[in-house]
């Protein structure tokens, strides 16, 4: 069996063997079966037919003129033979040819055993086109008109692939009677092909009209990207993707020279591509693609812009870096990258790209990243990759970060007395530090390995873990314990506490308490214990309740319990029981109550410092207290001649007590008794002794102080003065050169002498007697010198003065000046203090007057003063400047004031102009100084005499 090959088809039928075969559908049509003998082999071939003009019961084939049908190119292996029909061959344009079919049992296709008939049929329409060749440019619309002639009942247009054509985007069509419009926009490729007008009557007899459209393209680019880019080193294929129809032609440029044989470098392939081997940077140039259809002498070209890509080469001058965490350092990392286009830098760690922060910094296009504040989770490796267009190359930079020695576990630890503790102290950082400890009770520092000399203490370590292991624990362990973790890095220390639990340790010592009926006395138990306990008292195995009872009561604080007795009878005296438990154990202690007593007598009475008015009593404590301790000490004295006691408290218990107020030249009787909160004990035997009688006072005690300047201070010492006050100290002095003797009187209460005035750099003798009623004292002698007359400068004037003084002398001097302020503001500006003070002390109001009249007392006058300048212009305008003066004359206590002002005119300097001889002036009279009276009107050229100032003086007469 051979298969035939349909090569071309220029007509809608295929002239073969009547279809003896079957038939079977196909997306164009039918496939038409044959067969014929040759060589005794009965062969299939099989054809095309374009459509079905009716159903498949019968098919009704399109029979075209003979020249046509002709055109039919079939081949086959071995070549089959095509015999005409002759009936179909030698048809005309018009006429129809019916082949009998009918359907396939197989599958529902139609099929053919033996043609039933093969005849023509004549029909009276006639169909023509306007057109019967058109060509078309892609991309161009264009229509055809159908016409019938003859009674058509429907007229239709098929399309190269025999299917009726009915309107769309790109097709219209418009029937207007016997004609109807083809119209095709935007014609392609798919598009070309034989259209058919096809006119039907009523009988269903039809006729066709056909016209041929050819299309053709004009010259397309269809892919022609610019820039190209390739790599560096690749096989570059530039792209130059051109169609047409016919097919174009395409050459390249480079450099304006056409690339007309393959090379080495370039080559031409079949696609009108460009390849060029191993391409370069210095292959990046502009090349043309040029396209031409000689048919149509049509021309067109595209430039290619060729880009060359390298791939990043990456430069990292430092590849490890170091850096200690914690410290707030920063380290910058630099990675160059070199390549076309320019690569772009970016830094990852971890397989995550690194971003912009507070803690990275970018910079630089991307070529550094300072990392800032390193911390220890900043160390390890950090990849720098340079991408671009090219490909991609990465490195590696490690930092090594050095941690500070960091105490990461060290907790409090509570351990039970007798007990077994251990303390752990864990550390990190770069190197691991070593981990030492110190107790701070007793500053002992311990190491891994170390042990206590008693062998209770102990140290073991390992990686970054130290282990203070306590055996016995006692009291002594409490407290505080350091651990230290130190590197070459820095170090670290840190505190815990070891708590030592451990059962009620009483504190008290004193266990006997004295009182007595209706006394209330506190009984403290005082315990030590951890955890705190809870405490009770019992008496006689009973439990004294918390609340008290009537005559106890029970006061409870941390570690203290206080038992308040107030006894009311014997039975309350005897024995209290204290009981403080924790759940570490318990523990009790026994107090007494007994009953107190008044203290028994001092002994040992003794008197001392015995003087007219004074003595000291001494003496010894009593043996007994009583129970209660001792408050104070009752010494009782009277004369021996009086049956009256005069008592004097000691101060506390202090065994000596000054006697005061005591007559001279008489015996006195002593007696001391003690006193404790009981009562006061009996007194002890009487000591007898009798006062010295007046005398002389003793000699004075001086003590020489220098004084300020010319003089010289002496302090006076409190004396014994015999009994009876200092009267007055007799002093006396002279030079160590002179006979006469200087006498100054001082009086007894005084406690200094102030000798002045003296002189500079001179020895003085000092003589100083006392003196009461009884008489004088001895004499007591001092000499002193005095120093060298020093240099008045300003420094030593105020250094010789007190702060106080300085700050004296600064306010009177800041006073002086507001009050020359106040009486410049009271004369020119009729303001000021003195001048309110003025105002409230006149009783009259002001009065002005002209030169004529003389101002009553009270009044104001007014002062007409032309300013002149030297020359006799008048300076000022209007011609007189009136100076209004208040004066306010009062008689305080038959006092007068005087209020004087001055005015002062001076000169200006005169300019320097032409020289004229002028006439010497004589000099003016100014006369003699105005007589006291009433206010006086003067002219300025009076104030202004001679060549200097002239004061005017305005007096007032009361």
């Amino acid at each position: 069996m051979g298969r035939v090959k349909v090569l071309q088809i220029t007509s809608g039928f295929r002239s073969g063997q009547p279809f003896p075969g079957q038939l079977s559908p196909s997306p164009t049509g039918l496939l038409a079966g044959w067969r014929w003998d040759d060589v005794g082999m009965a062969e299939e071939r099989l054809l095309e037919i374009l459509k079905y003009a009716a159903p498949p019961s019968i098919n009704h084939i399109v029979g075209a003129a003979a020249v046509h049908a002709a055109g039919v190119t079939v081949a086959a292996i071995p070549p089959p033979p095509v015999p005409p029909c002759d009936s179909i061959l030698g048809a005309r344009q018009r006429d129809r040819v019916v082949v009998g079919a009918e359907h396939s049992e197989r599958g529902g296709r139609p099929g053919s055993r033996s043609p039933r008939s093969c005849s023509k049929v004549t029909s009276d329409l006639q169909v023509s086109i306007s057109l019967k060749k058109v060509e078309l440019s892609v991309g161009e619309s264009k229509f055809f008109t159908c016409t019938v002639i003859g009674e058509a009942l429907s007229l239709d247009w098929y399309s190269p692939q025999g299917e009726r054509m009915v309107p769309s985007q790109r097709v219209a069509l418009h029937n207007e009677g016997v004609r109807s419009r083809l119209t095709l926009y935007n014609a392609n490729v798919e598009d070309a092909g034989i259209y058919r007008c096809q006119a039907t009557d009523a009988q269903g007899h039809t006729q066709e009209a056909t016209v041929v459209l050819e299309i053709y393209q004009k010259l397309t680019f269809r892919s022609v990207p610019s820039p190209q880019e390739f790599r560096q080193g690749d096989v570059a294929e530039v792209v130059c993707d051109v169609t047409s129809s016919p097919v174009p032609v395409v050459a390249w440029y480079h450099n304006n020279m056409e690339i007309t044989e393959d090379t080495d470098k370039f080559q031409l392939l079949p696609n009108n591509n460009l390849q060029i081997q191993h391409v370069t940077k210095e292959d990046e140039s502009v090349y043309r693609c040029e396209a031409r259809v000689e048919a149509r002498g049509e021309i067109d070209f595209r430039d290619i812009v060729l880009v060359v890509n390298v791939p990043p080469v990456l430069s990292v001058p430092q590849q490890a870096f170091n850096a200690t965490a914690d410290y707030g350092e920063s380290v910058t990392f630099t990675c160059r990258a070199y390549g076309s286009p320019e690569p772009e830098v970016t830094w990852h760690r971890k397989a995550v790209e690194l971003q912009e922060s507070e803690q990275y910094a970018i910079r630089a296009r991307g070529t550094t990243l300072t990392i800032r504040n390193i911390k220890q989770s900043d160390g390890g490796s950090y990849t720098c990759k340079a991408s671009n267009k090219a490909g991609e190359v990465q490195r590696e930079i490690f930092l090594k970060v050095f941690v500070q020695p960091h105490i990461t576990k060290l907790r409090n630890v509570t351990a039970v007395e007798g007990s077994a503790a251990m303390i752990s102290c864990k550390a990190e950082g770069e190197p691991l530090p070593e981990i030492s400890w110190r107790r701070a009770s007793d500053g002992l520092s311990f190491s891994d390995g170390d042990k206590s000399s008693d062998g209770r203490l102990e140290v073991r370590g390992r990686h970054g873990e130290s282990t203070l292991t306590i055996v016995g624990v006692g009291l002594s362990d409490w407290g505080r314990f350091d651990c230290e973790a130190l590197s070459r890095i820095g170090g670290h220390q840190k505190s815990m506490f070891l708590d030592i639990e451990y059962a009620p340790k009483f504190q008290t010592s004193h266990t006997v308490f004295f009182s007595w009926e209706g006394n209330p006395v506190n009984i403290s138990c005082n315990v030590m214990s951890n955890p705190p306990a809870t405490m009770l008292w019992r008496r006689d195995k009973l439990t004294i309740p918390a609340e008290g009872t009537a005559n106890m009561r029970v006061y409870s604080s941390p570690g203290r319990s206080l038992l308040e007795v107030t006894p009311v009878s014997d039975r309350d005296f005897g024995r209290y029981n204290c009981t403080a438990r924790n759940n570490i154990g318990m523990r009790f202690q026994e107090f007494i109550l007994a009953q107190a007593d008044v203290p028994s007598n001092p002994y040992s009475v003794r008197l001392s410092s015995v003087a007219q008015r004074t003595a000291t009593v001494t003496f010894m404590k009593p043996d007994s207290h009583g129970g209660v301790p001792i408050g104070h000490y009752l010494v009782r004295y009277k004369d021996i001649n009086s049956q009256e006691w005069r008592d004097v408290k000691s101060h506390g218990t202090q065994t000596v007590v000054l006697l005061t107020s005591l007559e001279p030249n008489t015996t006195y009787e002593v007696q001391v008794a003690a006193v404790n909160g009981k009562g006061r004990g009996e007194f002890s035997g009487t000591k007898s002794f009798q006062t010295l009688p007046i005398r002389e006072p003793s000699p004075p005690s001086v003590q020489g102080q220098r004084g300020v300047g010319k003089a010289y201070r002496l302090g006076l010492i409190k004396q014994d003065d015999g009994g009876m006050p200092i009267l007055e100290y007799i002093v006396k002095y002279k030079t160590d050169k002179e006979e006469q003797w200087m006498t100054k009187l001082v009086p007894g209460m005084n406690d200094f002498v102030l000798l002045q005035p003296l002189q500079w750099n001179t020895h003085y003798e000092v003589e100083i007697t006392a003196r009461n009623v009884k008489g004088l004292s001895e004499p007591t002698f001092i000499k002193f010198s005095m120093p060298q007359k020093p240099d008045i400068t300003a420094d030593s004037l105020f250094s010789s003065l007190g702060l106080g003084a300085v700050v004296g002398l600064g306010l009177a001097g800041l006073l002086l000046l507001l009050a020359l302020v106040d009486v410049g503001c009271f004369f020119l500006r009729q303001c000021g203090l003195l001048m309110c003070l003025t105002r409230k002390l006149c009783s009259k109001k002001t009065a002005t007057g002209g030169k004529s009249k003389e101002p009553e007392e009270g009044k104001a006058a007014y002062l007409k003063l032309p300013l002149k300048e030297e020359n006799g212009k008048e300076s000022l305008k209007p011609d007189t400047i009136e100076i209004k003066v208040r004066i306010c004359l009062v008689d305080m206590k038959k006092m007068k004031i005087m209020i004087m002002v001055v005015v002062v005119v001076k000169k200006k300097k005169k300019k320097k102009k032409k020289k004229k001889k002028k006439k010497k002036k004589k000099k003016k009279d100014c006369g003699p100084t105005p007589p006291s009276g009433p206010l006086r009107t003067f002219n300025l050229d009076s104030m202004y005499c001679n060549g200097y100032t002239h004061p005017v003086a305005l007096y007032g007469g009361i």
